[in-house]
């Protein structure tokens, strides 16, 4: 279609200039050659234009067909893939609340075969209500949010699990006279949502407290992860209430619809482990109280069959009366039947109250009722068996049995009534234990521990004492006489052996014999070689040997091959190999640079922008900008740094570039064909965060940890202002006499000379970055707040954050947006109308709009810049262009992408290399004679810079200075003196201080210092 209609508009134009071309040809001929080249340019300009009206009529018809959709309202311009983005988003979270929804249900219908399930049938009903209620607040919101892909639900469709009990209570209330009927929906709004978070965290916790009545299962998965949500919720609830009247507001209820994605991962967690409860729990509390069951119908078996046999029993004995043994014999019976009938009775109403689905929670039961359900049966048993034993006793002898019949009966009775009793006490200790230590300890325990003391007594220690002392001379006395007897019997048989063997033994093999070892020792043992060796010349050559000989020889004698002077030798070569395999012929303090595959030049197929345009836009401008944007690529390569470039800027002339590393150097760039090393700023500790061009660009700063240093372009330090606290970000005032030091939640404004000329104290807010406006009336500041206005801290999710409009005037806080990504930068454009503010990992730059309200400042969203793929962006974001008109953001894998301010539209996205990238910052030349030059830096020290190659042409000379370079030095523009780490140049001596400004270039080699330009190093001032 496109190249059907596309020539039709030119036809016109085409035939007026064949006209023109005729009339040329009839008049006279001046010239042929100049005539050529005129109508050579004549052509070139008419394809340009061609093209140009040719890319403006295909936009505009896209741009009708996809117009862009802003609201009538104060909202900012929301396209086509943030709808699409944003209703996903709710229909995941919509998808995570119905299912937790349905595993409610299944818990219910699960829970109700359990006893005393009402309370948790009742906690799981109102749980599934207030979700509901949930859903509705957010389905609303993301209605007003994203309206032609979420619809608004009706109040009356909301859906409520108890709706039928409400029906039938509201009958009830209707014929009640006098009584107004009360519909809860009916406060169903936005601004309600603190309540209703606030509520749905009691809803949990009310879930839980009934979840954990059960004693026969518990699940510490399921209570942290309820106590995690609830104590996300009422955070959340606590932040909102701040925002009271604004939730309509778009930026309050982007931020609402931001929560999704929290408390998605909550309801996930909590499905999850409720699921498991379901399959895991359920049934274990389903077998406990099926067994506890089962033990009370037991009990109540064998009390009934124990009430029938002390009835047959009475009836041999309840006719005989009138005498004690007799009466007594009844009297024991009867009680026993009694306690007999109670155990029966009281275990069926323990049966009947456990399987009771609507009894109450055992901490709302007085503790007698619970007692006497629990313990009675059991108690009434026990006490009905003794009496039964006690009766069967006394009935032996009322009715004259005979001796041994009364004494066997009285016999087994009292022991097997001892072991009831026993065991029955040992049970009821062992309850106490545990309960009283809380089970670290067991009964076997406290009766050691009770022994233990009763023996530290002091009676019962000198008694045991006593007995102990009295043992022992007994034992003593005992071994005395034992060993005077074996001694008297060996000497006999030693004297007998003497005779018999007479003088055979040779002093030799005596002292061979001492010389064995009684223990086995190994062949290759040095112990025994050195034990044999030694008895071989003992037996030779000594008549007389040492019994202590072979002892000290065995200890003296070393197994090791070396002695002491050659261990040394050998640990003094090692050493020496070792430092000499280590050493490097560079110098010791020579920074070691890994270049990586970023820092190589970038051809045209690695920077293929992006051809297709999905957002459209109006006006043939911004299609010239982007065929000059097609042409950017890598014109220089500077090896800067020997760690990561972590900050880089222009100054506002363009002239100069500087850049702030890890290595605790910053250097300043002279901006042009090819950019050059100007100054080497170097700091003697901590690592340069950032540097900032004031905006008169003659001084720089550059912020350490606790310490920001002032520069001048030639690499003076001019001074060095210490800071109590950390300094997270630095930023000048408009006109340039003074700064601002962000550190933690203050922002302190400094002159030059490093005196505080006011302070600006933010309670809850962890400050980041500021800027200020060009009429100095208004700061913007973003950051996380700290805690909550009640103290209350995120118990997993992520902390708020805010941009915040602070007045300078009145010291007021006039607007807070709550965000929840992580930011931390926010740049104000030139007109000081429109900010931009960058976040952490993967959240998208977004444009907002400082606009005053009622003599009020507030921000509000413009645009949000969405790149097609998802990018882990570096750095922060950028205003580029003419005006501000471009907004640039790189990614840490390499990508650069480029949108429009206005439209939002993506018009260049330099890809990822090939090999891959790893850029940490960007910044844009405003100044420069090219209006399409920007640097970008990277982790292993290089920086790039970009610039179009129409209007970027190095000379020959130059690019054969590039490619000599790039082999022969560290830099691969330009060569440069060795920095003061680089060859361990250092002064501390009182006639030369850090600081001082030398013009001459330091001495180079006549390698280095062929043809090639100086790198002046300079030092900041040092303290102490």
């Amino acid at each position: 279609m496109h190249h059907a209609t596309g020539p039709a508009p030119v036809a016109g134009p085409l035939k007026d200039f064949t006209g023109d071309l005729r009339e040329t040809a009839n008049q006279p001929r001046v010239d042929p050659s100049r005539f050529d080249t005129k109508r050579r340019q004549t052509l070139l300009n008419l394809l340009n234009a061609l093209n140009e009206l040719s890319q403006a009529e295909c936009l505009d018809r896209d741009f009708d067909q996809n117009p862009s959709f802003e609201d009538d309202r104060d909202t900012p311009t929301v396209d086509e893939q943030l709808q699409v983005s944003g209703a996903e988003k709710f229909n995941r979270f919509q998808k995570k609340i119905n299912s937790l929804d349905k595993e409610l249900r299944n818990f219910g219908n699960a829970a109700r075969q359990l006893g005393s399930s009402v309370g948790i049938l009742s906690s799981a009903f109102r749980l599934r209500e207030r979700l509901a209620q949930i859903l509705f607040l957010f389905r609303n919101n993301a209605a007003d949010l994203f309206p032609r892909k979420i619809s608004r639900q009706q109040r009356e469709f909301l859906v409520n699990p108890n709706l039928m009990d409400r029906k039938r209570n509201a009958r009830r209330r209707k014929s009640m006279p006098g009584r107004v009927p009360v519909n809860i929906e009916d406060s169903l709004d936005l601004e309600s949502l603190p309540e209703q978070f606030e509520n749905f965290a009691a809803a949990l916790m009310t879930f839980l407290k009934c979840l954990n009545e059960f004693p026969e299962f518990t699940d510490e998965a399921v209570n942290t992860s309820i106590k995690s949500f609830e104590g996300d919720l009422k955070y959340w609830a606590c932040c909102l209430q701040e925002y009271r009247g604004q939730f309509k507001y778009p930026a309050v209820q982007r931020y609402v619809h931001d929560l999704t994605a929290e408390m998605g991962e909550h309801i996930d967690s909590i499905t999850g482990t409720l699921s498991m409860f379901i399959e895991v729990g359920v049934p274990t509390i389903r077998f406990a109280q099926n067994h506890a069951a089962a033990n009370l119908l037991t009990l109540s078996t064998v009390a009934t069959f124990f009430s029938a046999v002390t009835a047959t029993t009475l009836q041999f004995s309840y006719s005989q009366t009138g005498d004690m043994l007799s009466d007594a014999v009844n009297a024991f019976w009867f009680s026993s039947l009694v306690f007999s009938i109670a155990a029966a009775v009281n275990s069926l109403l323990g049966l009947s109250w456990k399987q009771a689905m609507y009894r109450s929670p055992g901490d709302r039961v007085p503790w007698w009722v619970l007692m006497w359900i629990k313990r009675s049966p059991l108690v009434f048993l026990v006490m009905s068996v003794t009496c039964f034993s006690a009766g069967l006793v006394l009935f032996t002898y009322s009715t004259h049995q005979g001796k041994v019949t009364s004494t066997i009966t009285t016999v087994f009775t009292a022991f097997t009534s001892f072991g009831l009793a026993a065991v029955s006490a040992w049970v009821a200790s062992e309850k106490w234990t545990f309960v009283h230590h809380r089970g670290s300890k067991w009964l076997s325990d406290v009766l050691k521990d009770a022994l233990r003391r009763f023996m530290a007594l002091r009676l019962v220690s000198f008694v045991s004492k006593t007995f102990g002392w009295s043992s022992q001379y007994v034992q003593k006395g005992v071994e005395f006489a034992g060993h005077r007897c074996r001694r008297v019997s060996s000497m006999g048989t030693i004297t007998t052996t003497a005779i018999e063997q007479g003088d055979n033994l040779t002093t030799g093999e005596y002292a061979h014999t001492i010389s064995r070892s009684p223990e086995p020792l190994s062949p290759l043992s040095p112990i025994r070689q050195s034990t044999d060796s030694y008895s071989r010349f003992s037996g030779e050559g000594s008549s007389h040997p040492n019994l202590e000989s072979p002892t000290t020889t065995f200890s003296g004698t070393s197994n090791s091959p070396t002695t002491a002077r050659d261990r040394l030798t050998s640990a003094i070569r090692s050493v020496m190999m070792l430092q000499s395999a280590t050493s490097s012929p560079s110098s010791p303090f020579s920074p070691v640079r890994k270049r990586t595959t970023s820092s190589a030049f970038t051809d045209a197929s690695r920077t293929t922008p992006e051809t297709g345009i999905t957002t459209t836009f109006r006006g043939s401008k911004v299609a010239s900008l982007i065929s000059k944007l097609k042409s950017l690529e890598t014109t220089q390569d500077l090896a800067a740094h020997s760690a990561l470039v972590r900050h880089l800027q222009f100054s506002p002339n363009g002239k100069f570039l500087a850049t702030s590393s890890w290595d605790r150097t910053s250097i300043i760039f002279r901006v042009g064909d090819p950019c050059v090393p100007h100054r080497v700023l170097a700091h003697a500790s901590g690592f340069v965060g950032q540097v900032a061009w004031s905006p008169v660009g003659v001084l720089l700063l550059t912020r350490l940890n606790r310490a920001i240093k002032v520069w001048t372009e030639d690499g003076v330090c001019r001074k060095t202002i210490e800071r109590q606290h950390h300094v997270q970000s630095i930023a000048w005032l408009p006109r340039g006499e003074a700064f601002l030091s962000v550190e933690g939640s203050e922002v302190v404004k400094l002159d030059l000379n490093g005196n505080v000329l006011d302070t600006y104290r933010f309670n809850r807010l962890f400050i980041h970055d500021v800027t200020i406006t060009p009429d100095l009336q208004w700061l913007l500041g973003v950051g996380p707040i700290l805690y909550s206005p009640k103290g209350l801290h995120p118990s997993k999710s992520r902390v708020e954050k805010q941009l915040l409009v602070y007045n300078i005037q009145t010291r007021v806080i006039e607007n807070q947006t709550p965000v929840l990504n992580d930011v931390r930068d926010i740049t104000l454009a030139k007109n000081g109308q429109v900010a931009l503010v960058s976040y952490e990992n993967k959240a998208f730059p977004q444009l907002w709009k400082l606009e005053i309200v009622k003599d009020q400042a507030r921000l509000t969203l413009r645009h949000t810049y969405m790149p097609k793929v998802s990018v882990d962006f570096a750095g922060p974001s950028y205003f580029g262009g003419k005006d501000d008109q471009l907004v640039l953001c790189a990614g840490k894998a390499g990508d650069i992408h480029i949108w429009d301010r206005d439209s939002a539209v993506l018009l260049h996205h330099v890809r990822a290399q090939a090999l891959g990238g790893d850029l940490t910052c960007v910044a844009w030349n405003h100044a420069s004679d090219n209006p399409f030059m920007f640097a970008t830096g990277s982790h292993d020290g290089a920086v790039r810079l970009w610039t179009t190659m129409n209007d970027y042409r190095p000379c020959e000379s130059s690019r054969r200075h590039l490619t000599v370079t790039t082999q022969s030095t560290p830099y691969s523009v330009t060569p440069c003196s060795p920095s003061p780490v680089d060859s361990g140049f250092q002064t501390d001596s009182a006639g030369t201080q850090y600081g001082e400004y030398t013009p001459e270039p330091l001495t180079l080699t006549p390698v280095e210092d062929s043809g090639q330009r100086d790198r002046i190093v300079t030092f900041a001032h040092t303290r102490g």
